[in-house]
Order: structure tokens, then C-alpha cells, then sequence
């Protein structure tokens, strides 16, 4: 079969790999879609990701197919079953799933492998976070959920309820489908984006005001003059992963407020906060990482009800054999600033990038 393979910084490549076969408790998918991600952008970028795969590997972890193959023992697919199949599984029996923290699992089993003709599916993530689709739901929409779980988690660790005010820092993809988590929610949503065109597509995914960074322009005092009397947004999420955006959004948390951080900087990254705001203002601040087979259910919910509007962020699609050329356009439309949001990878239908 064809399958795009990293072979480390910025070098993909198309393949014929041998095709997979289904072992105890495993699956065999034929793809039907695969999404680009930001997390692929950046493995792709730095050739590595330290917990989730290494080089040489194949790629991409976002995947939604038909089942070719069922291995021995597994009852609950067969055959011509179309499945969402998710990027990890947890052990539910170290030290952190057995608190209740399964996306810190110590043995956190990743699959990689998305951008290819067949992708095997390994026994765990078969029997804890494999889901099977409605008949009319399009692959490329199944293929979301793992974002879009990451998402539910960040959304419900921030404590957020209907008419809190909740700002977005950043209008990437994940910052989008925060944006219209929080609208779904009811909250009063704030975008903070940097250009034109981001403000016009944070408020088509929900934001009720948008906040353009420009120079000269105190982007803090601007945010907190959108909350009531000026005291600063219930709950922030920061999307951008920069130091200065970790400062803007605790400077933009109301006293008794929560900020995630969401957008995960380079190991090293440093950050300075005022530290007597944090304690006077009983600020909490927290980060997300990852999603659980819960959050994984709760967001392909929303996506088969139609509720988060999946079909809003595929922008593209292209060929298998055009991943290598997606990835290189990605890095070069980053840097200026401008990229499709999400990119329906079908390996087994013609189309045009």
C-alpha cells in the first residue's frame, strides 16, 4: 500500500509500505480521511515528537474508515463497520488513571499512521476509544473528534458555564473550535485574533467580540473594557503558545477567574507573572493536555448532532501523495500567516489540493 512516512525535519515521504494485518483484539481500516493538525505541523517541523512517535514512522493521527479486517478476539466490529478511530488509549491502571487523570497516563499508547491506503488500529484504542458512525456522517467530519475532544477538555477544565465571559486567545484551528465550544455553551465569547481575516472568521465561529492585535494597541485594556465594569474576562484560553500571549491572558482574568493554557511553547519557554495578583486575586491557572475516552465520546456527540458545525472546518483536500506538498505549503503559509484550517487527507479518492 501507500502511506506518507517522516523521516525526520521536514522531509515526508510517499511510499509503498506493506499493508497491515489485523492482530489479537486489533482492526485493519481502509482510510477514508485523514486531518491535518497542528500537533503534525509540528512534529513535522522539529522531525521528532518526544511522547508520540519517532522517525521513521508513518504519519498523522486524525482518522476516521471502513474496517477491513477484524483480528481474533474482537466482537464488538466487524467488516464494512465505519469507525472513528482515536489517536491513544490510557491503561486505566497506573497512578494517573487511577486518579482520574488518564490523559497523563504513564503508558499512554499513541497510533500513528493516518496518511495512508490502511491503517492498523491497535487492541486498547479498539476496545476504549474506537466509535462507530452514523451511516449519512462524513468521514472527514468523523476525523475531528480527537481535536475537537482535546477542545471539550480544555473547555471543561476551565469551569465555564452559560454567560460567563470566555476569551480566546488565538484563531488557528483550535482556537476556532474553542470559540465555538464556548458559544455552544452559552458563554459570552471573546476572540483575540492578529488579522482581518481571522476577525471575520472568529465571529462566524461564534465570537460575540473580536479583538484585532495592532500596533500600539494595548490589547489587555481592550479585552478587559469588553467584561463588566472593566474587571476582566471569568475565564481565558490561551491558543497561541507564546510567552507573551501566556502574560496577556493572565492580565486579562477578572480576581477568582481561571486561565488554561491550552497552547503548549517550546520545553524551556519562560513566563513571568505578578505574583501578588495571583495570590490576591485568587487567580487559578491551569493547562490542558490531551483529551480522555470520555471528552473523546462528548465530542464526537457534538459532531454527529450536527451541533459543532464540522463541516465549517475542512477549507481543503488532497491526495495521499499530495501530503508531502500540504505540509510543505503549511509551513510557508504559517510563516506569513495564512493557513486553510483543517485539510481532508483522502487517500483513497482523486481530488485536487
Amino acid at each position: 500500500m501507500q502511506a506518507v512516512v517522516l523521516y525526520g525535519k521536514e522531509d515526508l515521504r510517499l511510499e509503498s509500505v506493506p499493508c497491515p494485518t489485523a492482530g489479537p483484539g486489533e482492526l485493519v481500516l481502509r482510510v477514508g480521511a485523514a486531518t491535518t493538525c497542528g500537533t503534525d505541523l509540528k512534529v513535522y517541523r522539529r522531525g521528532y515528537h518526544a511522547q508520540m512517535l519517532q522517525p521513521p514512522t508513518m504519519f498523522g493521527h486524525e482518522v476516521a474508515g471502513t474496517v477491513t479486517e477484524v483480528g481474533p478476539g474482537v466482537c464488538t466490529f466487524q467488516p464494512g463497520d465505519r469507525v472513528v478511530a482515536l489517536n491513544s488509549a490510557p491503561c486505566d491502571r497506573c497512578y494517573f488513571c487511577r486518579h482520574g487523570q488518564p490523559n497523563l497516563c504513564s503508558d499512554l499508547l499513541f497510533n500513528n499512521g493516518a496518511y495512508a491506503e490502511f491503517m492498523r488500529i491497535p487492541a486498547r484504542i479498539v476496545v476504549k476509544n474506537t466509535l462507530k458512525l452514523p451511516n449519512e456522517l462524513p468521514f472527514e467530519h468523523a476525523a475531528l473528534t480527537e481535536p475537537l475532544a482535546c477542545v471539550v477538555r480544555g473547555f471543561e477544565e476551565t469551569g465555564a458555564s452559560t454567560g460567563d465571559s470566555f476569551v480566546v486567545i488565538g484563531a488557528g484551528p483550535i482556537g476556532l473550535m474553542f470559540l465555538r465550544i464556548a458559544s455552544i455553551a452559552g458563554c459570552r465569547v471573546i476572540a483575540v485574533v492578529k488579522r482581518p481575516d481571522q476577525a471575520v472568521s472568529a465571529r462566524n465561529y461564534g465570537a460575540d467580540e473580536v479583538v484585532q492585535l495592532r500596533s500600539g494597541v494595548d490589547v489587555v485594556a481592550e479585552v478587559r473594557a469588553l467584561t463588566e465594569d472593566g474587571i476582566g474576562a471569568d475565564m481565558v484560553a490561551e491558543c497561541v503558545a507564546t510567552p507573551e500571549s501566556w502574560e496577556q491572558a493572565v492580565a486579562m482574568v477578572r480576581k477568582g477567574g481561571t486561565v488554561n493554557f491550552f497552547g503548549g511553547p517550546p520545553s524551556g519557554t519562560r513566563v513571568s507573572f505578578d505574583t501578588n495578583r495571583l495570590h490576591y486575586g485568587d487567580i487559578t491557572l491551569k493547562a490542558s493536555f490531551h483529551h480522555t475516552p470520555e471528552t473523546c465520546q462528548r465530542a464526537f456527540e457534538l459532531i454527529c448532532s450536527g451541533a459543532a458545525s464540522p463541516a465549517d472546518f475542512i477549507t481543503a483536500t488532497a491526495t495521499l501523495a499530495e501530503v508531502p506538498d500540504v505540509f510543505r505549503r503549511m509551513t510557508v503559509r504559517s510563516a506569513e500567516g495564512r493557513l486553510d484550517i483543517k485539510t481532508a487527507i483522502l487517500p483513497n479518492v482523486e481530488c485536487a489540493a
